[in-house]
């Protein structure tokens, strides 16, 4: 009989506040960070947790979130946001509650976005790649517009500049890369106009500016070096001209490096203007702790530098005896006291960590400070309220004071305004431990121990400790003991979250640690060579301050309270360093793991030798005996596993386990299942007498460190580099072992097909010795967005299968209807209908024509153009023949006109060459065009209602406003104006 196992899944993630994958987003009160495959939305005043974004399946890391300009009003939505991934897809959410809602998956790149960007209507979205491409997207109709190519290295900035004149110019690109080039493209042309070569060094960095006339653009290179640039309104409403010489004008003219007075070696990772253009900050990150933040001199404050420079100029000619006529302020060099002259320091926020990423709030008026959100790599997010620098025509502002007081006291200091750093661990999670009643979970790092509720996920405890190595709970549950990395044995009392004591146990690290079968005591192991047994006493200590009182007769007494304790009972002595200790659960046996790869098995009472377990190449890190102590497994750096018998000492099975060290085994209770853990980031789940693998589950990010098993077996947590805490939970869904396997090599199959119908293959004779190597970027600057993935290779097969089975439908009913036209009398009444397919009877009997209508429409339309490139031409004929059904009876025309032009586009030559097609599109044409036509003239009548009753409203508010105001016409166009502002719209267009 097969074996069935029960299924397991993961259900929660906790203990991660923010990943350093990818910078945030803040709108002055919630934080939207990464954290690894998931979005948390984070109430940066009261420190909790109001939102989490997850998509079902996704294990891939978010690389970079980016903020919609504007609301959505679609569906009912919040604001959107732009979400990367490290697969190179880009998942549009709305804020929408606790889980928010998934609107949209663009795939288009095939290595993950490294640049995001918004148009400023949220219309358009662009993105670019690790590949070095940028791909242009319609959000409003869900489709890949184009690809541009022209990078040779990893994308990193992406910046929208609308075009200068009135009109239906979708605008330009200015684009930075690790390649070292700006690159300005055309979106009408969808060709790059011009390329700048900034130095020897990659662009990490780019912001930009709208001025007076003119874009100013700062980019920061991986030396530390930033430079200006600027782009002039009119010569790019001008666009391309050429000089007398009949060279091209360029658009984008270099100012000079940026006078920065602090030295900066490293990357520049992130730079940044302020988003409100009122407020002139630009805010600089290199990689370390610090954030520099600059300030943009005003028209006045130039012209006083100016008059101050001249002065100098002039006394020291006058000094060296000069008396030539002193040079005109207008003979000046214009370039000297030009833009970089309006760059000066304003203030430094040093960071509890080193800065990951950091965020401006759009919106913020800098009426109470600058908010400047930071998150940091030691999983934390700090918010900072940096001083408002002087504001152009405001003199007597408060920011005006603050800089006349800071250029004579100092320099302005920022303000900590709040920390979140409480729901997670600063360093890698080391060790669990779960109590009796599986209710709560300890987990500790290097310097803290934390105790959290496994069904909320919620941290209940804080407490600092040492650099923790294991840890366990102690009889009761109320107790927690910690082995750190310096010998000591601290414990902890969770109702008072305190430390009760800190043992010197052992002179080197505790490596492990394990409760007696009696719960009476415990063992530890250490590098120093010794294992130490304890056991656990209560004991009467003095309960603290005001413990000793004065009696009636004078006499000094002590109030004690009962405490618990530990007592070092006795020392088993080895050869080697100790790394981990297992006592049986029938208190029979003591496992001792040594340096030198063998496993010492000891009678507990006695401590006499019984077993030596060898044959493994590198030292045992942990092991486990199983329920009924006749299972001992041991996993150690060789990567192998090995199952022995406690009768003997004999090993039933050695099995390579994992790629990487194995850190963590555990059996489940009750069972001889296990669990294994490593630093290949996998968690498997093992069948012990079958000595094969159930299960494996990906999902962290890091090494695997730290594994608890439930008391009951019901989960499985595990701890990991990544700081994260993941709860995989037992599910009633059964699994039976070649439909597990079944399902892998099919996902592996899926993949590979995915990869290699992507690969760019370039052009024949690509690779030859002494080709053209930009033969391919020049000749296909910009091309189709095209991408398969699973899920277009399984929607192309679904409409493949769905033309098959209409098609054979029909040829069915055109057989039955020829028979009918052959036949007379009675025969032909005696004729029966052909059996149609079971699936076409299930679903009601629909016509060939709407059953492959139903199916098309379920394609989700960012995946639709991928899944039709899945088709031979013969089911292309077919849906063609189809698509005149649809426009023919009106039905679903934009799907009609978006599948048409596609097929068109792609199989253009095949189909002016198929003559039996002419008939088809004719008909296409004239019902299409009927069905547009009325379109338009449904929408056109719908947009002057709109309008109309736009008017009227207004009309009626303005009546209002002047009755209300006693016909004072200021005061309502200023109420009208500040309404105008606060207004949502919604931009349609053409």
């Amino acid at each position: 009989m097969v074996r069935s196992y029960q299924r397991h899944g993961p259900t929660q993630a906790f203990g991660v506040i923010c990943s350093p994958a990818a910078t945030a987003t803040f709108d002055g009160r919630t934080a939207h960070v990464p954290a690894w495959e998931d979005v948390l939305g984070w109430d940066m005043r009261r420190g909790e947790q109001v939102s989490a974004w997850h998509s079902t399946g996704v294990t891939d890391a978010v690389t970079l979130i980016r903020a919609a300009p504007s609301a959505s009003e679609e569906n009912g939505a919040g604001r959107v946001y732009a979400v990367a991934y490290a697969d190179g897809s880009i998942r549009l959410w709305a804020e929408v509650g606790m889980e928010g809602a998934e609107l949209v998956t663009f795939n288009g790149h095939r290595k993950s976005a490294t640049a995001l960007a918004w148009d400023a209507a949220g219309a358009r979205l662009f993105s670019g790649g690790a590949e070095g491409e940028i791909v242009v997207w319609d959000v409003i109709g869900e489709v890949g517009l184009f690809r541009l190519k022209g990078h040779r290295g990893p994308v990193t900035a992406i910046h929208w500049l609308d075009h200068p004149s009135e009109g239906a110019h979708p605008g330009w690109l200015v684009t930075t890369s690790k390649d070292g080039l700006i690159k300005l493209w055309d979106l009408q042309l969808r060709h790059c106009v011009q390329t700048c070569v900034v130095g020897r060094g990659e662009i990490v960095s780019c912001a930009i500016r709208e001025g007076d006339g003119a874009w100013w653009i700062v980019t920061g290179s991986g030396d530390g070096e930033c430079k200006g640039w600027e782009i002039q309104r009119d010569e790019l409403r001008k666009g391309l001209t050429e000089d007398e010489s009949g060279q091209l004008q360029p658009l984008i003219h270099a100012i000079g490096p940026l006078p920065l007075s602090s030295q900066l070696t490293t990357p520049i990772t992130y730079l940044a203007f302020h988003p409100n253009p009122a407020i002139p900050l630009l805010v600089l990150q290199p990689t370390d702790r610090s954030v520099v933040v600059l300030r943009l001199r005003s028209e006045e404050e130039l012209e006083a530098k100016r008059a101050r420079r001249r002065k100098r100029e002039k006394e020291k000619r006058e000094k060296q005896g000069d008396h030539q006529v002193a040079v005109e302020p207008e003979e000046e060099e214009p370039q000297r006291n030009g833009w970089l002259d309006r760059v000066t320091d304003w203030c430094v926020v040093r960071a509890g960590g080193k800065v990951r990423g950091l965020s401006l709030v759009e919106s913020d008026d800098g009426s109470k400070g600058i908010q400047l959100l930071l998150s940091l790599s030691n999983n934390s997010l700090e918010s900072y309220t940096i001083p408002t620098p002087p504001i152009a025509n405001a003199v007597g502002s408060k920011s005006a004071r603050q800089l006349k007081a800071a250029s004579s006291s100092g320099q302005i200091e920022p303000v900590r305004t709040h920390v979140l750093e409480r729901q997670g661990h600063r360093a890698d999670v080391r060790c669990l431990s779960v109590s009796s009643d599986d209710q709560v979970l300890a987990s500790a790092a290097n310097g803290s121990l934390k105790i959290w509720n496994l069904k909320t996920g919620a941290c209940i405890r804080t407490m600092e400790c040492g650099y923790a190595i294991c840890c366990a709970f102690l009889p009761g549950d109320r107790h927690v003991l910690v082995g750190t990395k310096s010998g000591h044995l601290e414990l902890f009392d969770l109702a008072s979250s305190s430390m009760l004591e800190s043992i010197q146990a052992h002179t080197a690290a505790i490596w492990g640690m394990d409760l007696r079968a009696d719960k009476g005591g415990l063992v530890t192991c250490s590098a120093d060579k010794d294992v130490k047994f304890w056991d656990i006493r209560t004991k009467q200590v003095e309960s603290g301050s005001g413990s000793r009182i004065i009696t009636r007769l004078g006499e000094e007494r002590v109030i004690k309270t009962s405490q618990i304790g530990l007592v070092h009972v006795k020392t088993l002595k080895m050869t080697d360093d100790v790394l981990a200790v297992k006592y049986s659960p029938d208190g029979r046996l003591l496992a001792v793991s040594l340096l030198d790869s063998t496993v010492k098995v000891f009678f507990q009472d006695t401590l006499k030798f019984f077993l030596s377990l060898y044959g493994h190449k590198l030292p045992v890190l942990a092991m486990d005996i199983s329920s009924d102590s006749k299972l001992i497994i041991t996993c150690s750096a060789d990567k192998n596993v090995k199952i022995w018998g406690l009768d003997f000492g004999d090993c039933h099975k050695s099995i390579f386990a994992h790629e990487e060290s194995i850190m963590q085994i555990a059996f489940e209770r009750n069972s001889h299942y296990f669990w294994t853990v490593g630093k290949d980031r996998l968690i498997k789940y093992w069948d012990g007498d079958k000595f094969e693998m159930i299960q494996k589950f990906e999902g962290h990010h890091g090494e695997v460190w730290a594994l608890a098993v439930s008391h009951f077996g019901e989960f499985v947590v595990s701890g990991s580099h990544d700081k994260s805490i993941r709860v995989w939970e037992k599910t009633d869904e059964p699994l039976f072992l070649e439909e597990e396997r079944e399902r892998e090599l099919e996902q592996m199959y899926e993949s590979n097909v995915a990869e290699t119908l992507n690969r760019d293959t370039g052009r024949i004779g690509g690779g030859v010795e002494g080709a053209d190597a930009d033969a391919d970027a020049e000749a296909d600057e910009a091309s189709a967005v095209t991408k398969q993935s699973a899920e277009t290779l399984m929607a192309g097969e679904k409409i493949m299968e769905a033309i098959e089975m209409a098609d054979a439908d029909r040829a069915l009913m055109r057989d039955y209807e020829d028979s009918r036209a052959r036949t007379t009398g009675e025969l032909k009444e005696a004729l029966m209908p052909p059996t149609r397919n079971p699936t076409l009877i299930a679903m009601g009997n629909p016509s060939p024509e709407d059953y492959v209508r139903g199916v098309m429409e379920k394609v989700p339309p960012a995946q639709m153009e991928d899944a039709l490139l899945v088709l031979p031409f013969k089911q292309v004929i077919s849906l063609l023949e189809y698509l005149g059904m649809w426009a023919a009876t009106e039905t679903n025309i934009a799907l009609v006109s978006r599948v048409l032009f596609f097929l068109l586009r792609t199989h253009h030559h095949q189909i002016v060459s198929n003559r039996i097609m002419r008939k088809t599109l004719q008909e296409i044409r004239l019902h299409l065009r009927t069905a547009l036509t009325k379109q338009k003239e449904t929408m056109g009548y719908n947009m002057a209602a709109l309008k109309f009753i736009k008017r009227l409203h207004d009309a009626n508010k303005t009546a209002s406003m002047l009755e209300e105001e006693a016909l004072d016409e200021d005061k309502v166009r200023a109420r009208i104006e500040d309404g105008m502002k606060k207004r949502k719209r919604v931009a349609v267009r053409a």
